[in-house]
C-alpha cells in the first residue's frame, strides 16, 4: 500500500478506530473462548459501510502488533449494497449511499444490506 502524504498520520482515523475495536473483540473472545492466538480473521464489509479497505488492512497490521492477533491474516469478504426503492417497490443494487434507483430514478431508497462490517469467522489456536 502506498502511504498518503504524511505517512501514518495520513491514514484514516476511522479505519484505525475500527481495527482497535476488532482487536478488543478478539481479546474478549479469547478470554471467554479460551484461545491464545488468532491466525485468520474473516471480515464481511459492506460496499456501503464507508470503509477504505486498503487503509483498514494497513491499520490492522499496525494495531495487532504485540497482541494475540500479531501475524494474523486478514481476509475481506465484500458484501454488495442493496436497497428497497419505495417508489417502484423493488429491491435494487446500489454502489454507494445516495444512489438513485436504477429502474425509476427515485432517490427514495432504504438501504437493507451492505452497510455493515462484522467479524464473520476466526481461525484460532
Amino acid at each position: 500500500m502506498h502511504l498518503p502524504e504524511g505517512g501514518m498520520a495520513g491514514i484514516a482515523m476511522h479505519e484505525l478506530s475500527l481495527c482497535e475495536n476488532i482487536l478488543q473483540v478478539l481479546e474478549q473472545q479469547a478470554e471467554s473462548q479460551q484461545y491464545h492466538k488468532v491466525k485468520t480473521v474473516w471480515l464481511e464489509i459492506g460496499a456501503l459501510a464507508c470503509v477504505e479497505i486498503d487503509a483498514l488492512r494497513f491499520s490492522f497490521d499496525a494495531v495487532v502488533q504485540g497482541s494475540i492477533a500479531e501475524q494474523a491474516k486478514l481476509e475481506i469478504i465484500e458484501i454488495p449494497g442493496q436497497a428497497w426503492c419505495t417508489a417502484c417497490r423493488r429491491n435494487v443494487a446500489v454502489q454507494q449511499l445516495y444512489d438513485l434507483c436504477p429502474h425509476c430514478g427515485s432517490y427514495h431508497l432504504q438501504v437493507n444490506s451492505g452497510d455493515q462490517m462484522r467479524i464473520k469467522e476466526l481461525e484460532v489456536e
